[in-house]
Protein backbone atom coordinates (compact mmCIF):
# COMPACT_ATOMS: atom_id res chain seq x y z
CA UNK A 1 0.00 0.00 0.00
CA UNK A 2 1.24 3.49 -0.97
CA UNK A 3 2.13 6.13 1.53
CA UNK A 4 -0.60 8.46 0.69
CA UNK A 5 -3.27 5.19 1.62
CA UNK A 6 -1.38 4.61 4.76
CA UNK A 7 -1.69 8.49 5.75
CA UNK A 8 -5.45 8.26 4.54
CA UNK A 9 -5.98 5.24 6.85
CA UNK A 10 -4.29 7.04 9.79
CA UNK A 11 -6.08 10.36 9.65
CA UNK A 12 -9.52 7.88 10.27
CA UNK A 13 -7.63 5.68 12.77
CA UNK A 14 -7.06 9.49 14.58
CA UNK A 15 -10.52 10.18 14.24
CA UNK A 16 -11.92 6.73 15.75
CA UNK A 17 -9.64 6.48 18.91
CA UNK A 18 -11.92 9.26 20.58
CA UNK A 19 -15.34 7.51 19.43
CA UNK A 20 -14.25 4.84 20.80
CA UNK A 21 -12.78 6.20 24.43
CA UNK A 22 -16.24 7.97 24.56
CA UNK A 23 -18.28 4.76 23.34
CA UNK A 24 -16.91 2.59 26.57
CA UNK A 25 -16.80 5.93 28.93
CA UNK A 26 -20.02 5.23 30.45
CA UNK A 27 -18.48 1.41 31.73
CA UNK A 28 -14.98 2.67 32.05
CA UNK A 29 -12.51 4.87 31.27
CA UNK A 30 -9.53 4.38 29.32
CA UNK A 31 -7.23 7.06 28.37
CA UNK A 32 -7.57 8.20 24.01
CA UNK A 33 -4.06 7.13 23.62
CA UNK A 34 -4.98 3.03 24.55
CA UNK A 35 -6.90 3.28 21.50
CA UNK A 36 -4.68 5.14 19.44
CA UNK A 37 -2.05 2.47 19.54
CA UNK A 38 -4.43 -0.15 19.95
CA UNK A 39 -5.88 0.69 16.49
CA UNK A 40 -2.48 1.50 15.20
CA UNK A 41 -1.68 -2.51 16.25
CA UNK A 42 -4.27 -3.65 14.57
CA UNK A 43 -4.04 -1.81 11.40
CA UNK A 44 -0.50 -2.15 11.26
CA UNK A 45 1.84 -4.78 9.44
CA UNK A 46 1.18 -7.28 13.18
CA UNK A 47 -2.16 -7.76 12.29
CA UNK A 48 -4.55 -6.81 9.26
CA UNK A 49 -1.51 -4.97 7.02
CA UNK A 50 -3.78 -1.75 5.94
CA UNK A 51 -1.04 0.51 6.64
CA UNK A 52 3.07 0.62 6.24
CA UNK A 53 5.56 2.54 7.98
CA UNK A 54 6.56 5.63 5.89
CA UNK A 55 8.55 8.95 5.66
CA UNK A 56 5.39 11.16 5.85
CA UNK A 57 3.64 9.43 8.69
CA UNK A 58 7.58 9.04 10.40
CA UNK A 59 8.21 12.78 10.76
CA UNK A 60 4.53 13.35 11.55
CA UNK A 61 4.94 11.12 14.14
CA UNK A 62 8.67 12.93 15.33
CA UNK A 63 6.66 15.89 15.57
CA UNK A 64 3.96 14.49 17.73
CA UNK A 65 6.53 13.58 20.18
CA UNK A 66 8.24 16.42 20.19
CA UNK A 67 5.15 18.52 20.66
CA UNK A 68 4.06 16.38 23.59
CA UNK A 69 7.17 17.02 25.70
CA UNK A 70 6.53 20.59 24.99
CA UNK A 71 3.31 20.57 26.62
CA UNK A 72 4.93 18.83 29.23
CA UNK A 73 6.82 21.35 29.87
CA UNK A 74 4.09 24.03 29.93
CA UNK A 75 3.23 21.93 33.22
CA UNK A 76 6.16 22.65 34.82
CA UNK A 77 5.26 24.98 38.01
CA UNK A 78 7.37 26.46 40.62
CA UNK A 79 5.82 23.52 42.94
CA UNK A 80 7.59 20.97 40.78
CA UNK A 81 10.84 22.48 41.19
CA UNK A 82 11.25 23.81 44.92
CA UNK A 83 9.45 23.13 48.55
CA UNK A 84 8.90 19.45 50.22
CA UNK A 85 7.56 17.62 47.45
CA UNK A 86 9.71 18.71 44.74
CA UNK A 87 12.42 17.21 46.74
CA UNK A 88 11.07 14.15 47.71
CA UNK A 89 9.89 13.47 44.12
CA UNK A 90 13.27 13.60 43.00
CA UNK A 91 14.25 11.53 46.03
CA UNK A 92 12.10 9.33 44.63
CA UNK A 93 13.15 9.66 40.71
CA UNK A 94 17.17 8.95 41.98
CA UNK A 95 16.31 5.91 44.10
CA UNK A 96 14.00 4.85 40.74
CA UNK A 97 16.84 5.07 38.40
CA UNK A 98 19.00 3.62 40.68
CA UNK A 99 16.82 0.56 41.48
CA UNK A 100 15.52 0.50 37.46
CA UNK A 101 19.86 0.13 36.44
CA UNK A 102 20.35 -2.05 39.00
CA UNK A 103 17.20 -4.67 37.76
CA UNK A 104 18.64 -4.46 34.26
CA UNK A 105 22.26 -5.35 34.96
CA UNK A 106 20.50 -8.58 35.94
CA UNK A 107 18.52 -9.03 32.81
CA UNK A 108 20.61 -7.60 30.26
CA UNK A 109 24.05 -5.88 31.20
CA UNK A 110 25.73 -2.88 29.67
CA UNK A 111 23.26 -0.24 27.59
CA UNK A 112 20.04 -2.84 27.47
CA UNK A 113 20.16 -2.08 31.75
CA UNK A 114 20.05 1.32 30.66
CA UNK A 115 16.98 1.33 28.79
CA UNK A 116 15.11 -0.91 31.54
CA UNK A 117 16.49 1.58 33.91
CA UNK A 118 14.76 4.52 32.23
CA UNK A 119 11.79 2.74 31.01
CA UNK A 120 11.31 1.74 35.07
CA UNK A 121 12.15 5.42 36.12
CA UNK A 122 9.45 6.90 33.99
CA UNK A 123 6.08 8.51 34.74
CA UNK A 124 3.66 9.56 31.79
CA UNK A 125 2.68 13.13 32.34
CA UNK A 126 1.49 13.78 29.51
CA UNK A 127 -0.89 11.29 29.66
CA UNK A 128 -1.91 11.70 33.39
CA UNK A 129 -2.61 15.46 32.43
CA UNK A 130 -6.07 14.91 30.71
CA UNK A 131 -7.24 12.39 33.10
CA UNK A 132 -6.22 14.58 36.31
CA UNK A 133 -8.12 16.88 34.91
CA UNK A 134 -11.30 14.71 33.56
CA UNK A 135 -11.31 13.29 37.61
CA UNK A 136 -10.81 16.75 39.08
CA UNK A 137 -7.55 15.52 40.85
CA UNK A 138 -6.08 18.65 39.11
CA UNK A 139 -5.29 21.63 41.30
CA UNK A 140 -5.60 19.66 44.74
CA UNK A 141 -2.60 18.66 46.94
CA UNK A 142 -2.41 14.87 45.95
CA UNK A 143 -2.81 16.70 42.12
CA UNK A 144 0.29 19.21 42.83
CA UNK A 145 2.22 15.71 44.17
CA UNK A 146 1.51 13.90 40.97
CA UNK A 147 2.52 16.81 38.46
CA UNK A 148 6.04 17.09 40.25
CA UNK A 149 6.62 13.60 40.18
CA UNK A 150 5.50 13.40 36.32
CA UNK A 151 7.92 16.57 35.67
CA UNK A 152 10.49 15.11 37.55
CA UNK A 153 9.58 11.47 35.98
CA UNK A 154 10.01 12.86 32.37
CA UNK A 155 12.58 15.57 33.12
CA UNK A 156 14.94 13.15 34.44
CA UNK A 157 14.83 10.01 32.12
CA UNK A 158 15.15 12.68 28.86
CA UNK A 159 18.46 13.94 30.20
CA UNK A 160 19.79 9.78 31.16
CA UNK A 161 18.92 9.41 27.68
CA UNK A 162 21.20 12.55 26.18
CA UNK A 163 24.03 11.23 29.11
CA UNK A 164 23.65 7.75 28.37
CA UNK A 165 22.08 6.88 24.65
CA UNK A 166 23.77 9.77 22.84
CA UNK A 167 26.83 9.30 20.56
CA UNK A 168 29.26 10.70 22.63
CA UNK A 169 31.01 9.49 25.46
CA UNK A 170 29.41 9.64 29.21
CA UNK A 171 31.91 12.68 29.96
CA UNK A 172 31.75 14.34 26.58
CA UNK A 173 27.61 13.75 26.66
CA UNK A 174 27.92 15.50 30.13
CA UNK A 175 29.88 18.80 29.16
CA UNK A 176 27.58 18.93 26.58
CA UNK A 177 24.77 18.86 28.61
CA UNK A 178 25.58 20.80 31.13
CA UNK A 179 26.78 23.56 28.76
CA UNK A 180 23.29 23.33 27.37
CA UNK A 181 21.13 23.43 30.45
CA UNK A 182 23.68 26.50 31.76
CA UNK A 183 22.41 28.40 28.40
CA UNK A 184 18.71 27.16 28.42
CA UNK A 185 19.09 28.46 32.94
CA UNK A 186 20.34 31.74 31.76
CA UNK A 187 17.49 32.17 28.98
CA UNK A 188 14.87 31.17 31.10
CA UNK A 189 16.11 33.78 34.10
CA UNK A 190 16.31 36.11 31.38
CA UNK A 191 12.82 35.36 29.92
CA UNK A 192 11.43 35.64 33.92
CA UNK A 193 12.36 38.85 34.69
CA UNK A 194 11.95 40.34 31.40
CA UNK A 195 8.41 42.53 30.30
CA UNK A 196 6.52 40.56 27.46
CA UNK A 197 3.59 43.03 27.37
CA UNK A 198 4.03 43.76 23.75
CA UNK A 199 3.98 39.83 22.95
CA UNK A 200 0.91 39.21 25.14
CA UNK A 201 -0.76 42.32 23.06
CA UNK A 202 0.54 41.06 19.41
CA UNK A 203 -0.86 37.22 20.83
CA UNK A 204 -4.13 38.69 21.79
CA UNK A 205 -4.75 40.99 18.41
CA UNK A 206 -3.82 38.36 16.24
CA UNK A 207 -6.05 35.49 18.71
CA UNK A 208 -8.82 35.32 16.20
CA UNK A 209 -7.25 35.97 12.69
CA UNK A 210 -5.29 34.15 10.55
CA UNK A 211 -1.84 35.75 11.67
CA UNK A 212 -2.14 33.47 14.78
CA UNK A 213 1.10 34.67 16.08
CA UNK A 214 0.79 32.33 19.55
CA UNK A 215 0.83 29.27 17.27
CA UNK A 216 3.53 30.45 15.04
CA UNK A 217 5.84 31.45 18.15
CA UNK A 218 5.34 28.25 19.67
CA UNK A 219 6.26 26.15 16.88
CA UNK A 220 8.93 28.41 15.97
CA UNK A 221 10.61 28.02 19.33
CA UNK A 222 10.05 24.56 19.34
CA UNK A 223 11.82 23.91 16.07
CA UNK A 224 14.87 26.46 17.16
CA UNK A 225 15.41 24.46 20.34
CA UNK A 226 15.02 20.81 19.10
CA UNK A 227 17.43 22.00 16.51
CA UNK A 228 19.77 23.43 18.88
CA UNK A 229 19.79 19.88 20.66
CA UNK A 230 20.15 18.14 17.66
CA UNK A 231 22.78 20.34 16.49
CA UNK A 232 24.48 19.45 19.99
CA UNK A 233 23.71 15.50 19.75
CA UNK A 234 21.62 15.86 22.41
CA UNK A 235 18.56 14.00 22.80
CA UNK A 236 15.82 16.29 20.91
CA UNK A 237 13.22 16.16 24.05
CA UNK A 238 15.14 17.87 25.92
CA UNK A 239 15.19 20.58 23.59
CA UNK A 240 11.21 20.17 23.24
CA UNK A 241 10.92 20.37 26.74
CA UNK A 242 13.20 23.22 27.92
CA UNK A 243 10.82 25.19 24.80
CA UNK A 244 7.75 24.26 26.79
CA UNK A 245 9.61 25.67 30.14
CA UNK A 246 10.27 28.84 27.83
CA UNK A 247 6.78 29.52 26.58
CA UNK A 248 5.13 29.54 30.08
CA UNK A 249 7.49 32.06 31.23
CA UNK A 250 6.74 34.49 28.38
CA UNK A 251 3.25 34.07 28.40
CA UNK A 252 2.67 33.64 31.74
CA UNK A 253 1.56 37.39 32.95
CA UNK A 254 -0.73 37.81 29.88
CA UNK A 255 -4.82 37.99 30.57
CA UNK A 256 -6.14 34.53 32.13
CA UNK A 257 -8.48 34.41 28.85
CA UNK A 258 -5.80 35.18 26.55
CA UNK A 259 -3.75 32.29 28.04
CA UNK A 260 -6.83 29.87 28.54
CA UNK A 261 -7.24 30.62 24.42
CA UNK A 262 -3.54 30.18 23.41
CA UNK A 263 -3.62 26.90 25.43
CA UNK A 264 -6.55 25.37 23.85
CA UNK A 265 -5.10 25.95 20.13
CA UNK A 266 -1.78 24.34 21.10
CA UNK A 267 -3.85 21.57 22.66
CA UNK A 268 -5.76 21.04 19.41
CA UNK A 269 -2.67 21.42 16.99
CA UNK A 270 -1.00 18.89 19.70
CA UNK A 271 -3.68 16.69 20.91
CA UNK A 272 -5.97 17.26 17.83
CA UNK A 273 -3.57 16.31 15.12
CA UNK A 274 0.55 15.25 15.72
CA UNK A 275 0.29 13.25 18.73
CA UNK A 276 -2.25 10.97 17.80
CA UNK A 277 -0.46 10.32 14.91
CA UNK A 278 2.49 9.56 17.28
CA UNK A 279 0.95 6.61 19.42
CA UNK A 280 -1.01 5.58 16.56
CA UNK A 281 1.82 5.38 14.44
CA UNK A 282 3.59 3.71 17.51
CA UNK A 283 1.08 0.70 17.13
CA UNK A 284 1.43 0.58 13.50
CA UNK A 285 5.44 -0.30 14.40
CA UNK A 286 5.04 -2.76 17.54
CA UNK A 287 5.75 -5.67 16.30
CA UNK A 288 2.59 -8.16 18.05
CA UNK A 289 4.70 -10.66 16.07
CA UNK A 290 7.51 -10.98 17.75
CA UNK A 291 5.44 -11.47 21.34
CA UNK A 292 3.09 -14.21 20.04
CA UNK A 293 6.29 -16.23 18.67
CA UNK A 294 7.84 -16.16 21.68
CA UNK A 295 5.48 -16.89 24.96
CA UNK A 296 8.19 -15.85 27.89
CA UNK A 297 8.18 -12.65 26.23
CA UNK A 298 4.28 -12.67 26.74
CA UNK A 299 5.06 -13.67 30.58
CA UNK A 300 7.42 -10.90 31.26
CA UNK A 301 5.21 -8.18 30.19
CA UNK A 302 3.27 -8.81 33.67
CA UNK A 303 6.59 -8.90 35.19
CA UNK A 304 7.36 -5.43 33.86
CA UNK A 305 4.12 -3.62 35.61
CA UNK A 306 5.14 -5.50 38.92
CA UNK A 307 8.80 -3.80 38.37
CA UNK A 308 6.88 -0.70 37.62
CA UNK A 309 5.32 -0.19 40.93
CA UNK A 310 8.01 -1.44 42.90
CA UNK A 311 10.44 0.70 41.23
CA UNK A 312 8.65 3.67 40.11
CA UNK A 313 5.15 3.33 42.43
CA UNK A 314 6.60 2.64 45.54
CA UNK A 315 9.10 5.56 45.48
CA UNK A 316 6.90 7.99 43.73
CA UNK A 317 4.81 7.51 47.31
CA UNK A 318 7.35 9.80 49.25
CA UNK A 319 6.17 12.79 47.42
CA UNK A 320 2.41 12.46 48.39
CA UNK A 321 1.01 15.51 50.70
CA UNK A 322 1.41 15.68 54.09
CA UNK A 323 -1.17 13.72 56.01
CA UNK A 324 -2.61 11.65 53.22
CA UNK A 325 -3.94 8.62 53.58
CA UNK A 326 -2.75 4.93 52.44
CA UNK A 327 -5.32 5.13 49.65
CA UNK A 328 -3.98 8.16 48.44
CA UNK A 329 -0.44 7.36 48.63
CA UNK A 330 -1.34 3.84 47.16
CA UNK A 331 -2.90 6.27 44.26
CA UNK A 332 0.26 9.07 44.21
CA UNK A 333 2.78 5.65 43.68
CA UNK A 334 0.00 4.55 40.88
CA UNK A 335 -0.16 7.48 39.14
CA UNK A 336 3.92 8.13 39.44
CA UNK A 337 4.28 3.82 37.83
CA UNK A 338 2.34 5.01 35.18
CA UNK A 339 4.79 5.27 31.93
CA UNK A 340 4.51 5.24 28.20
CA UNK A 341 6.19 8.15 26.47
CA UNK A 342 9.48 8.28 27.27
CA UNK A 343 9.28 4.05 27.31
CA UNK A 344 8.18 4.21 23.49
CA UNK A 345 11.32 6.67 22.73
CA UNK A 346 13.91 4.77 24.32
CA UNK A 347 12.47 1.19 23.20
CA UNK A 348 13.11 3.13 20.18
CA UNK A 349 16.55 4.21 20.72
CA UNK A 350 17.19 0.52 22.00
CA UNK A 351 16.47 -1.12 18.24
CA UNK A 352 18.31 1.70 16.41
CA UNK A 353 21.26 0.88 18.39
CA UNK A 354 20.95 -2.76 18.25
CA UNK A 355 20.59 -3.41 21.88
CA UNK A 356 17.17 -4.05 21.98
CA UNK A 357 15.05 -6.79 19.20
CA UNK A 358 11.87 -6.26 18.62
CA UNK A 359 10.55 -8.58 21.11
CA UNK A 360 12.48 -6.58 23.86
CA UNK A 361 10.69 -3.69 22.58
CA UNK A 362 7.47 -4.88 22.06
CA UNK A 363 7.98 -6.01 25.85
CA UNK A 364 8.39 -2.46 27.32
CA UNK A 365 6.29 -0.66 25.39
CA UNK A 366 3.54 -3.85 25.95
CA UNK A 367 4.02 -2.72 29.79
CA UNK A 368 3.75 0.71 29.89
CA UNK A 369 0.46 0.48 27.66
CA UNK A 370 -0.88 -1.59 30.19
CA UNK A 371 0.15 0.35 33.21
CA UNK A 372 -2.16 3.54 31.06
CA UNK A 373 -5.08 1.11 30.88
CA UNK A 374 -4.58 -0.08 34.45
CA UNK A 375 -3.24 2.02 36.73
CA UNK A 376 -4.78 5.30 36.20
CA UNK A 377 -8.24 3.71 37.22
CA UNK A 378 -7.35 2.30 40.28
CA UNK A 379 -5.39 5.40 41.28
CA UNK A 380 -8.60 7.58 40.73
CA UNK A 381 -10.95 5.14 42.27
CA UNK A 382 -8.57 4.86 45.51
CA UNK A 383 -8.44 8.85 45.65
CA UNK A 384 -12.32 9.16 45.63
CA UNK A 385 -12.44 6.34 47.98
CA UNK A 386 -10.36 8.57 50.03
CA UNK A 387 -12.01 11.69 49.30
CA UNK A 388 -15.89 10.49 50.08
CA UNK A 389 -15.36 10.63 54.17
CA UNK A 390 -14.33 14.31 53.91
CA UNK A 391 -18.10 15.21 51.60
CA UNK A 392 -19.67 13.14 54.07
Amino acid sequence: MDSSASTLIVAFLVLAAPVLTRAVARWVKVPILVFELVLGIIAGPSVFNWVQQSDVLANLSTFGVDILFFVAGTEVTRSAMHGRTAHRAWLGWVISIAAGIGAGFLISPGLGAVIIGISLASTALGTLMPILRDSGVLGTPLGDSVGAIGVIGEFGPIFAISLFLGSRSFGAAGLVLIGFVVVAVLALIQVSRASHHRLHDFVEATLHTSAQFAVRAVIAILTLLVFLANFLDIDILVGAFTAGILWRLMIRDADEDTRQSVEAKIDAVAFGFLVPIFFVYTGIKFDLQALLHEPLAIALIPAFLVGLLVIRGIPSMLAAPEGSTWSEKISVGLFGATGLPIIVVVSEIGMQQDVLDSADAAILVGGGLFSVLIFPLIAVFLRDRAAAPART
